[in-house]
């Protein structure tokens, strides 16, 4: 291997591979990407991305177009070109269990190992159970040329931040056994970030691994410890917006991720805790994990709770022809991802208890159609609120962040419920709409802030 200029591969396209291959290529590197799926593979080689992700269209465009970054459905051709191959295929939850689903990990290696070059660098990059990298070693070992070596460098990616993260992380985590040259090669593929004094972290497999996990679980815990006091804020009458502005000012705590609302989703935080707590169960090691059980409950008691807020700002039933208008599908702001989404899940709950629903987000349109059909999806937040007895702000979009409730015309009463804490309450019922939170104190149906609207 030529170690002052490698050529880099990844395996798998989806959220993380391709990001990776395009940071990678603006690096410098030529790189090449696979996929099995020659739909995907089309749209990447033309410079599309087949997913929203903030700037990563331009980047691939970008590097597409200089030559540095190309595309296949070949193993034999990645084995042939690449000196390091990045492993990026998904990990996701088995269908009816909490274990991941790690076939697609060990398909991707099997179809490479015939083609691989001696002294190549195989990279694992995918969110795995502890115990993955040891195996995956000893399928290179057993089956892999002379000199084939393994790191595992797992990824810290936020939807919507994904090129910052992987051009300007806050760390490396590189897995290796020592005496290699894995090390070398990935200082060598990195150099511009190190340049930058962004800190690596070396050491061995298992640790690499648990890295990863470690930071989802503790990441979830923190979400649904503040959510849990929300639960309690509600019944005393305390408000968790205040509580936690004052939390954050412990440097012990911070505020970061300290914000109570409809939970956490998406394709990562809920199938990657229950993975770590099914892995744990294999290990014999189950109780150490166990809190995990509590977090992910109370995640999704957040969503019951929406509904419940909803139906009582209905007057205790969604039936008679009320009418729903939905802020948001996607499970968090700049993504199109829907994966496990709270506000589809609350969306198609209220439709399923009789509601008319209409659902408006700026990115997530066309995939939340395509998994519930059965919900109305309109172009704009102005026509999914027409009519409506009740809104729910469901993903944090800074159009709806920054919506004048003012020009909201046509609802049919004055009524919302902010399921991420991030509207500004006074302003709402200033403009004489009935606001209400998970974990604010209540303000009273009927007054003037529930008037019909002036139409």
């Amino acid at each position: 291997m030529t170690v002052s200029s490698p050529r880099l591969t990844v395996i798998g396209t989806g959220y993380l591979g391709a990001t990776h291959a395009a940071c990678m290529a603006e690096l410098g590197f030529e790189v090449l990407g696979l996929d099995v799926d020659p739909a995907k593979i089309e749209k990447l080689a033309a410079g599309e991305v087949p997913f929203f992700e903030p700037g990563l269209e331009e980047l691939l465009r970008k590097n597409v177009d200089a030559g540095r970054l190309r595309f296949t459905t070949s193993f034999q051709e990645v084995g042939e070109f690449g000196d390091v191959h990045f492993l990026c295929v998904g990990t996701p939850q088995k269908k009816g269990e909490y274990a991941a689903d790690m076939r697609y990990v060990f398909e991707a290696t099997e179809s490479l190992l015939p083609y691989l070059k001696p002294n190549s660098l195989f990279v694992g990059k995918s969110t795995v159970p502890a115990g993955t990298a040891s195996r995956i070693a000893e399928m290179l070992a057993d089956k892999g040329p002379d000199g084939v070596e393994l790191a595992w460098n797992p990824e810290f990616l936020r939807e919507g931040w994904a090129v910052q993260d992987t051009l300007r992380p806050d760390r490396l985590v590189i897995g290796i056994e020592p005496g290699g040259r894995a090390e070398q090669v990935l200082r060598e593929v990195y150099k511009p970030l190190l340049d930058a004094e962004v800190p690596m972290v070396v050491t061995d497999y298992a640790t690499a691994e648990l890295v990863k996990v470690s930071a989802n679980a503790f990441l979830a815990t923190k979400i649904s410890f503040i959510n849990a006091m929300a639960e309690v804020c509600e019944v005393t009458g305390a408000d968790v917006k205040q509580l936690s502005k004052a939390l954050s000012f412990d440097t012990r705590i911070g505020g970061r991720f300290l914000h109570a609302g409809l939970g956490f989703g998406g394709g990562c935080l809920p199938k990657d805790i229950r993975a770590f707590m099914a892995r744990a169960g294999e290990l014999g090691v189950d109780q150490a994990l166990s809190f995990l059980k509590e977090v992910d409950a109370i995640n999704m008691r957040r969503r019951s709770r929406m509904v419940d807020l909803a139906r009582e700002l209905t007057g205790g039933s969604f039936h008679g022809g009320v009418k729903v208008g939905v802020l948001g599908a996607a499970f968090k702001p700049n993504s199109d991802d829907i994966r496990d989404s709270p506000a589809l899940d609350v969306a198609a709950a209220i439709h399923l208890q009789g509601a008319e629903v209409r659902v408006y987000d700026p990115a997530a349109n066309d995939n939340a159609s395509r998994a519930h059909p059965e919900l109305t999806y309109c172009r704009s937040a102005q026509e999914a609120v027409a009519d409506a007895h009740v809104v729910l702000h469901l993903t944090e979009w800074r159009e709806f962040r920054d919506m004048d409730p003012s020009a909201l015309n046509g609802v049919a009463l004055k009524r919302i419920v902010d399921g991420r804490n991030a509207l500004d309450a006074e302003l709402w019922r200033n403009a004489g709409w009935v606001y209400r939170a998970l974990g604010r104190p209540q303000q009273a149906v009927g007054g003037p802030s529930a008037s019909q609207s002036d139409e």
